[in-house]
């Protein structure tokens, strides 16, 4: 009869925890998991790089178990944004995961639960941050007119090449070309700003963005080759803002033994940690890592170097984690 007892009272507290909203503490900042947003927010709807986790052609023990058994939580790295004043979202990347992560965005609305977006960010011109277009072509949903912003390089690419051509011709997208540095005012709350990052434009130039609503602004950049590489410096940008999602792809290069890590330059973490060892604990707080690659330690919380991040006062990106702006 314990026993029986036992094991109701677990269930019961199983079942409560999949109930509402969730809540993590993190040193002295809330980070909210919620089915609703009610003040203008920035909601993470994948952290994952380009090309997913499990990757393909991957036999490590990283992707193994994942082919057989998938993790829907590993999406591909998006930002949501949502403009509750004005019933709004926005969608920053456009990756292989847009389905799930446009369905999700759009469900925060409040009034009209159209499933598009009112806009979306591109950053660059690497796979998984434009590639799902795609999905709003005639073979998909046969989108109209949805308003997507682009550098003047990222917009030439997609004006000069096919398929990308056809969503502009058929009028599925519309392209708005963005300027470096100059802000794009969304509403009188909200307001969008891109700047140049170096990283590898094959085809497009790289943007970062500072998204800024009615009482706190974020960095957001997924993808730069190294921080030092960069004309500003990430500190004193980071002092600017209320939270800094930062590239993260490679925990270290000993990660990747198959690959010319010089090819694919990123920040790994541990030069990140070493570069932000001496800021305060506040300015720490502000920094989550983002853009993980599939051989990325930190996306298991319960691995000793993702447990490490966190002790130093810093926090990993998951999905769905939500910061009011």
């Amino acid at each position: 009869m314990k026993v029986y007892h036992l094991f109701f009272i677990l269930f019961l507290i199983s079942c409560s925890q999949k109930k509402g909203s969730t809540t993590t503490t993190v040193l002295n900042t809330t980070v909210n998991k919620i089915d609703s947003i009610k003040n203008t927010s920035i909601v993470i709807l994948g952290t994952i790089q380009d090309a997913g986790s499990p990757q393909i052609g991957c036999n490590k023990k990283c992707c193994v178990n994942l082919f057989e058994n998938p993790d829907n939580n590993r999406q591909v790295i998006s930002l949501g944004v949502v403009d509750t004043p004005n019933d709004k979202t926005y969608l920053f990347e456009a990756t292989p995961d847009i389905g799930k992560q446009m369905k999700k965005l759009t469900n925060f609305k409040t009034g009209d639960r159209t499933e598009f977006v009112d806009g979306i960010f591109l950053t660059h011109a690497h796979i998984g941050h434009y590639a799902g277009l795609m999905f709003l072509g005639k073979e998909a949903t046969n989108a109209t007119n949805i308003p997507v912003f682009a550098m003047p390089r990222m917009k030439e690419y997609l004006i000069n090449n096919g398929p990308w051509s056809q969503l502009i011709t058929r009028k599925n997208i519309v392209l708005n070309e963005m300027k470096d540095e100059k802000t794009i005012h969304l509403s009188n709350t909200l307001k969008v700003t891109p700047f140049l990052v170096p990283h590898r434009d094959e085809y497009s130039e790289t943007v970062g963005y500072k998204i800024t609503g009615p009482n706190k602004s974020a960095l957001f950049i997924p993808d730069i080759d190294k921080w030092n590489k960069w004309n500003k410096n990430i500190i004193d940008e980071i002092k600017k803002v209320d939270y800094a999602f930062l590239d993260a792809t490679f925990y270290s290069g000993k990660e990747i033994n198959n690959r010319d890590i010089t090819q694919i330059p990123h920040p790994f973490i541990i030069e990140s940690l070493e570069k932000f060892k001496d800021i305060n604990e506040t300015e720490k707080n502000k920094i989550v890592f983002i853009h993980f690659n599939h051989t990325n330690p930190v996306i298991n919380p319960n691995s000793d170097e993702a447990k490490m991040v966190k002790k130093q006062g810093f926090r990993i990106g998951e999905i769905y984690d939500t910061f009011e702006l």
